[in-house]
């Protein structure tokens, strides 16, 4: 998966001259969080987010009557606090990659870059999350089975094919370890809510203890 697969290239954009409470009104009737700034040839020049036009709200909020702020708010551009120095992506970036700079970086979006730093997409931790859930196949007609194994070549292949044989399909897998059990797995398998209950019947007819919620103590259900 790729950054240019899953961006949002419907961009809304403003320019540095903005006023601030326009960019405001922007934000709300778009319900959106990040305004790219951009100049007249579609290059990118800073970033304005819901946060920064709150601190600027607040900052001169406490001397000014309604009046006055309303009056400033309307005269001041977005220029004096747009964020200019941005960690960007570029299309053939990783979607994983662009996570990890933004969970590292504590941002929530990354403007996306063509080759000639045109401003072509925008991807956000809601787009995140959303490729979260479609490759985890999340709906409400699937339920999912947790099965805690070795970390061994191999292991995988065979929960599949065991899976294969009886002609039940998963609709997703992730692997990820289990926190405070070094070298144990957890598969987290996800199928359709008809085949739940006979995929978890299969796999522990094939030794393999299955986790169908949450338990506290997960002793009974570790691999040997």
């Amino acid at each position: 998966m790729f950054v240019g697969w899953h961006m949002t290239t419907k961009l809304i954009t403003i320019t540095p001259d903005t006023p601030m409470l326009k960019a405001r009104e922007i934000m709300d009737e778009h319900r959106i969080s990040h305004l790219p700034v951009t100049d007249n040839k579609g290059r990118l020049l800073g970033l304005v987010t819901d946060r920064d036009l709150r601190e600027a709200w607040a900052s001169p909020a406490s001397t000014l009557s309604v009046y006055e702020l309303t009056y400033i708010l309307q005269k001041v551009t977005v220029e004096g606090i747009m964020k200019k120095n941005l960690i960007t992506a570029t299309p053939d970036m990783t979607i994983e990659r662009a996570a990890l700079i933004m969970h590292d970086q504590k941002i929530g979006c990354l403007p996306v870059l063509s080759s000639d730093n045109r401003l072509i997409g925008i991807i956000t931790t809601a787009d995140l999350m959303a490729v979260l859930l479609k490759a985890m196949g999340m709906s409400d007609d699937s339920g999912r089975l947790t099965v805690l194994v070795r970390d061994r070549v191999g292991v995988l292949s065979r929960v599949t094919s065991i899976l294969a044989e009886k002609n039940i399909n998963i609709r997703s897998v992730m692997v990820h370890p289990l926190p405070g059990y070094e070298g144990v797995w957890q598969l987290l398998l996800r199928f359709r809510q008809g085949v739940l209950e006979e995929a978890a019947r299969v796999l522990e007819e094939a030794g393999f203890k299955v986790l169908k919620e949450y338990q506290e103590d997960l002793t009974p259900y570790l691999p040997e």
